[in-house]
Parts: structure tokens; C-alpha cells; sequence
């Protein structure tokens, strides 16, 4: 008999506890990658979110148009999600506030100091900053009559500022489409996403600078009756009145809802990034569509949300969680 033949034979039922184990080791030596999740802090501090909820009704009750400055925070933020746009200047930090998309023109930092207050005296150092920002956003909206979207929180806060690349990537009220489309793309986010989330200003309002060369350009895109009414608070020189504020939607300002879209398509957008939406290019059948069903807009506005709110947050072990919003622990 050759020597194969007088080999001794475990048990099957040994082999095969020893498989067993030998599998539960290989699996337990791969690393869990952190995820976002809707559940995360259920355990941790079951009560964040409706202390957030509550504090941004009363914040959105005491002024209107702080709704769409908190989607707007949330959004400039987001070509990042790590609420480094919360930052203050200090000796190791360039504050993104100063972004040339940002500085005069970005608010609610207040309002969003005071949530991560009442947050952190039940939770102490548990709920970022970042997640306070994505929650924020989604209780505005519905504050003012908007959808509503499941988040999947478990961001944490980054202890870097991103002053050069909030100064390059955030969109410009006098992007053009084709620039538009591309920002949006290098985070993942679609030119129907884009269109979707232009559509956050239905809320809100701008400042006489950033529309002004728009309503005087005597433009064909542009209805002249709607030029007119906004030349009335914002002169034509520059210097004289830049700060005067108007309604992005004229029709309903205060109120979530698709009129931004039917604007539009009478040519009455305020701002020329708003504009170039509907103006015989590609995305003209997208305004169309919205301003038509505002069902399909609501939808696609809350998936566009979820999905921006999910572009390159830090998860796990990365940055940390603040104490205070606008400085780094």
C-alpha cells in the first residue's frame, strides 16, 4: 500500500468546523468601512433629531427666508460634506466663509451654533456638525411646505479648511450651462440633478450684485416688464445698492413649491445661472417637466439632496466630532 493510503482521516464533521472557524477568521481579519446610516444615532442620542427639528421650525417661524439659507449652507458645504464651511478664520485655518461664493452671501452659521448647542447638552460630543447641516437643510424644507427625504447621517467634521477649493468648485450666479453641468458632474451628481436642486430657489433671496448686469443687459431672455420691477431696488451703478435684497421667486417667495420653474420658461429668472436652465439648451425639457408636475420635482429634489449629501463625507475614525461648529477641538 502506497503511503496516501495509510493517511489518517480527520472526522468530516471536525474539517468541517475547522473550515468553519478558519472562514470566521479570514472575515473578521477584512475591515468594516464605516457607512453613513438613518439609524445611526439611535442608539447613541435617540433624541437629535427632534431637538434639531425643533429648533429649525423656530428658527424658519422667526424668519422666513432662513429656510433657504440653511439649504444653501448645506449645499455649499456639500461639494464636501464635512462642515468645513463652518470653520472660522484662525493661525491654522483659512476660512471657506471667504470664498468669493461665500463671503456676504452665505448665513445661518448662528442658527446652526445655537442646534449643535442643544444638541450637545443631551448628547455630548456624539452628532457632528456636518450631520446638524444635512438635517438642518431637510427640516427647512419641510418648514416651508417642501419634501421631506430619509438621511443617512454618520458624517464627521473635518479639522482642514477648503478656502482654494470652495474658491473653485462652487457654482457662480454667472455660470453659464455648460459649467454648470460640469461642477455637478466631478461630484457625482447628474445634469438632472443639477436642475433639480437650481430649484431650491423657489425660497429665498439674492443681493442686487449678483443680478444686476442681468436685469440692465436688455437681454432676449429676459421679460422686460420683470427687468423693470427689479430695477426699482437695485440701481444700475455699481456701489449703489449692492446689498438690496429681491425675491428669487417673485410669485411665491416664502413657499416651496415649483414656480421657480415657471419662471423660467416666462424668462422672469433672476439670476443668470437660474436663466440659462431655459434658454434653448439642453435642459430646457427638464424645466418643462417640472414646471408642470411639481410631484415630480418635490421626488427628484429629495433624491438629489440624499445624493449630494452623500459626496465625500469623512465616516469612521476620520476628522472628529466638534464641540463648537466654528473651530476645530
Amino acid at each position: 500500500m502506497g503511503l496516501a493510503a495509510g493517511r489518517s482521516r480527520l472526522p468530516s464533521c471536525v474539517s468541517h468546523a475547522f473550515l468553519v472557524v478558519a472562514g470566521l477568521f479570514i472575515l473578521a481579519s477584512i475591515p468594516c468601512e464605516a457607512q453613513l446610516s438613518s439609524s445611526f444615532y439611535d442608539n447613541t442620542c435617540p433624541n437629535a433629531l427632534t431637538t434639531i427639528r425643533r429648533a429649525i421650525r423656530t428658527a424658519v417661524s422667526r424668519e422666513r427666508r432662513m429656510a433657504a439659507s440653511l439649504i444653501r449652507l448645506h449645499f455649499h458645504d456639500c461639494f464636501g460634506c464635512d462642515a468645513s464651511i463652518l470653520l472660522d478664520d484662525s493661525a491654522t485655518i483659512q476660512s471657506e466663509k471667504n470664498a468669493p461664493n461665500n463671503n456676504n452671501s452665505v448665513r445661518g452659521y448662528e442658527v446652526i451654533d445655537n442646534v449643535k448647542s442643544q444638541v450637545e447638552s443631551i448628547c455630548p460630543g456624539v452628532v457632528s456638525c456636518a450631520d446638524i447641516l444635512a438635517v438642518a437643510a431637510r427640516d427647512a424644507s419641510v418648514a416651508v411646505g417642501g419634501p421631506t427625504w430619509t438621511l443617512k447621517l454618520g458624517r464627521r467634521d473635518s479639522t482642514t479648511s477648503g478656502l482654494s477649493q470652495a474658491a473653485a468648485n462652487l457654482p457662480s450666479f454667472r455660470d453659464g450651462l455648460d459649467r454648470l453641468i460640469s461642477l455637478f458632474s466631478t461630484k457625482g451628481l447628474s445634469t438632472r440633478d443639477m436642475v433639480a436642486l437650481s430649484g431650491s430657489h423657489t425660497i429665498g433671496q439674492a443681493r442686487c450684485i449678483t443680478f444686476r448686469d442681468r436685469i440692465y443687459d436688455n437681454g432676449t431672455n429676459i421679460d422686460a416688464g420683470f427687468a423693470s420691477t427689479r430695477r426699482r431696488r437695485c440701481p444700475v451703478d455699481n456701489g449703489n445698492g449692492d446689498d438690496n435684497l429681491a425675491a428669487l421667486d417673485l410669485v411665491t417667495p416664502n413657499s416651496f413649491d415649483n414656480n421657480y420653474f415657471k419662471n423660467l420658461i416666462q424668462r422672469k429668472g433672476l439670476l443668470q445661472s437660474d436663466q440659462v436652465l431655459f434658454n434653448g439648451g439642453s435642459t430646457d425639457s427638464i424645466v418643462t417637466e417640472y414646471s408642470k408636475s411639481p410631484s415630480t420635482f418635490s421626488s427628484d429634489f429629495a433624491a438629489a439632496m440624499v445624493k449630494m449629501g452623500d459626496i465625500e463625507p469623512l465616516l469612521g475614525s476620520a476628522g472628529e466630532i466638534r464641540k463648537y461648529c466654528n473651530v476645530i477641538n
